[in-house]
Order: C-alpha cells, then structure tokens, then sequence
C-alpha cells in the first residue's frame, strides 16, 4: 500500500512549526555573539561559547529521534516532542538576554552560555522529529517539495526573527543604548517576542496535521516491521547500518556546517571591525550596536532570499538533478562569503548574503531530499538524529580551532574568519558532486 500524496495545504500546515523554530533560532544567530560579548566574552573565546550548542545537539538529537519513531501517544509519534521542544526553547528564549539581571554567584556569560545550551537543545528537541514527519507523512515523490516548503518557512521566521531587533529600534523607536555588562532591550524584547511566535507556531501544526499510526505506517511498508523494536542500542546499530548516501553527504555537510559555523559566530565582530572600523573589544558602542543591528539585517536578507530560492528548488532538481542543484547553490553560498572582504559599503552586505541564502536553502532541503528515499520508514527519526551528526560535528570542530585560529593566524582579524567559512562551501560544492543519487520521479 503506498502512502496518498498530501495536498499543498496539508504539506504546509505541517510545515509551520518550522516557522517559529527558525524565527528563535535567527534570534539566536544573529545576536548570542553580541550577548556573549555584552556580559565579557572576547573574540577569541566566542567560538568556545557556542560550542554548547553543537555538543548539546549531537547527544540529544539521536536520542529524540530513536524514542520519536517508537513512541505513539494519543497526541501523536512526532507532536509531543514538538511542544515540548517549543515550550523549554521559549523559557531559553526569555532568560538568555535577562542573564545579567539573574546572575548573582555565577557570572552573566555561563547563564548566558548555560542558555544558550538549553536553548539549542530545545530546538533540536522540536526541529528533528519535524524533518522525520516530512518522511513519515509523504510519499516519495513529494519528498523534495515537503523539504523545500520547510526550508521557505524557515526562511519566512528567519527574516523576521533576524530583522526584528532592527525594526524595533527604527520603526518602534525601541532603545539601543546600553551601558557595559548590558543587552539592548531591543534585543530583549525580540527574544520575547520571538517565544510567542514558536509556540504559536508549533500549536498550529499540532492542531492542524492528523499523523498516521503505527499501524497505518506499517501497511505502508510491512517488512520492516521488525526495525522498530529494541532500545538505545539500535542509534549504534543503525549508525553500522547507514546507507551509503549518508556516508557521501557526510563530507557535504561537514563542509557546509563547518563554514555557516564561522559565519554565524564571527560575522558580528568581523563587520564591525572591518566595515564599520569599530574596537570589537567596546561591545557597548552605539557603533559597534549598530553593526549588529545591520548583522540582524543581512542576515534575514539571506534567509529572504532562502525562502524565495527554496520554492525553485524543486524545478531546478528536477532539471539538473538533486546533487548538482545542491553544488550550484553551495558555490554561490561560497562565493557570497568571499565577497565581505572586498565590501567597505554596508549596504553591499545585502548582496553578498543574497547568495549566502541560495545556499542555505539549498543546505536545509537537498541532502534530506537526496537522504529521504534511502531510509527505511521505520527508523527514519533514528537516521534523521544521525544525519545531525554531520552537521554538529563541524560545529565543534569549528568552535575548538576557530577560536586560536584567528588569535594566532589571523591576529585577531575576525573577517578572516568568514573567508574561512567561504572557501569551506566551496569545498562542499566539490564534494556534493560525488553524491550518488536515487533517481525518483519528483513532483512539485
């Protein structure tokens, strides 16, 4: 018995707690560094700070994905952890920029820090069980078009989220001015704002999607109704037993991971220091405030032209081919990154990131589309938690070197440090060309 195909209606609904994963996640990207920095951290150390994030997500992904696939509740198998997820991300989302006024025996930057962790943890407890749903409820056929609706409601959270802090100052007349050890109340306000948000939109997705039983999942594939059974050995037995195609995106994903990484951490203090010619070191600047504000700005332009980009993705792949879709995008992301060095202009950030955003489009729905058709059905939350490997591994990997990297070998010249991340998704374009793809007749 084959699974029916969804309407457009019905992928997007399901889709929509995305939306505010990513709306807190873009708050985070754009401005834990400027957190961070604001209660003390320098720059050398920032990288170390977010490494909480990636570890955090290589222990409980796996993890949530094994009990996802085997837990079905009158709730559902994938929407308890949504909402739970939701709910410990919004409590995060609160406390992370008041760290200063809590801290009374533990300085602001490990609560800062310490939230940052919940934080990550919490989005990852949401977000994997979404990319395991896209496989549990669609058909084969219609797995590139339930990835890239996704990746376009990330893209939609994500430019609100990024520009929010922006808004508020210059729409809303929000203060910016901080004295040392302080987070605007732009900033603080946005991360309110922005736990509203992914709870809502969790509750829609919750209300509005009906997820199939485990009955009805295995009449849709009933050898394998044995995979599901066992404990937490079976995140060690499948991870033995990961198809081929995951080993291959394997080295795409460290690639890519690794340079969204060097963005993400360093794109604050590496524009205020090399465009704005701001001392990184005197976080409490109006200049140095306001490099981040444009941060929060270029960073929803990507994110923009992400969730334009994802909604051709699936005509492209079909044309071309899914790998090569994937090594255009990465190439162009690549390229984007390279450019900042060469930009004295701010307002020319926005078409550098213009290409950041084909890339990521591309990164948060091709290797899942290339990925979806060669795993089995019942274990698709397990492989879903391993894939996360690939992507927070590099992380870390990033935050352990990245730090003393641009201490020692770019003397504290944070732009460098982009340009590291440029030549890393040009690496991944290389290697997603190596890629063997399933071929699957695809509809948009």
């Amino acid at each position: 018995m084959k699974k029916p195909k969804l309407s457009t209606a019905q992928i997007w609904n399901m889709s929509m707690g995305f939306m505010g994963i990513q709306f807190g996640f873009a708050l985070q990207n754009a401005n834990a560094s400027r957190i961070l920095q604001n209660f003390g951290a320098d720059i050398e150390s920032l990288s170390w700070f977010w490494l909480a994030a990636p570890i955090t997500g290589l222990i409980v992904q796996p993890i949530i994905g094994h009990y996802s696939d085997q837990t079905w509740s009158r709730f559902g198998r994938r929407k308890p952890f949504f909402l739970t997820g939701a709910l410990l991300a919004a409590i995060a989302l609160c406390i992370m920029p008041n760290a200063g006024v809590l801290a009374v025996a533990i300085p602001p930057i490990m609560i800062g820090a310490g939230m940052l962790m919940i934080m990550d943890a919490s989005f990852n407890i949401a977000m994997e069980p979404f990319r395991a749903l896209v496989g549990d409820m669609l058909p084969e056929e219609q797995n590139t078009t339930g990835f890239s609706v996704q990746a376009t409601l990330i893209g939609i959270g994500a430019v609100v989220g990024s520009w929010l802090p922006y808004i508020l100052v210059n729409f809303f007349g929000v203060s910016q001015t901080v004295l040392p050890g302080e987070v605007p109340d732009n900033v603080i306000y946005s991360f309110y704002f922005g736990a509203v948000v992914l709870v809502g939109s969790i509750l829609w997705t919750v209300i509005k999607t009906k997820e199939y039983s485990p009955a009805e999942l295995l009449s849709f594939n009933p050898q394998e109704v044995e995979e599901t059974h066992g404990g937490l050995m079976n995140i060690f037995t499948s991870f033995k037993q990961m198809p081929e195609t995951m080993k291959q995106l394997g080295w795409v994903q460290f690639f890519s991971w690794f340079g969204l990484f060097c963005m993400w951490v360093y794109s604050t203090p590496a524009i205020a220091q090399h465009i704005y010619g701001t001392d990184i070191e005197d976080s409490s600047s109006p200049l140095f405030n306001e490099a981040g504000n444009w941060v929060g700005i270029i960073f929803g332009v990507y994110n923009a032209v992400s969730a334009g980009f994802a909604l051709l993705l699936p005509k492209i792949a079909k044309k071309i081919g899914k790998k090569q879709a994937h090594s255009i995008a990465l190439t162009a992301g690549g390229l984007g990154l390279l450019s900042i060095y060469f930009v004295q202009d701010p307002i020319m950030l926005i078409l550098s990131m213009a290409f950041v955003g084909m890339a990521w489009a591309s990164i948060l729905s091709m290797p899942y589309a290339l990925l979806a058709g060669t795993i089995p059905l019942t274990k698709m939350g397990i492989y879903m938690g391993i894939f996360n490997f690939f992507i927070v591994v590099p992380q870390i990997v990033s935050g352990i070197i990245g730090g003393p990297i641009v201490k020692n070998l770019f003397d504290s010249q944070a732009i460098f440090a982009l340009m590291m991340g440029g030549v890393s998704l040009l690496i991944a374009a290389v290697f997603a060309m190596f890629v063997v793809e399933k071929e699957t007749a695809e509809v948009t």
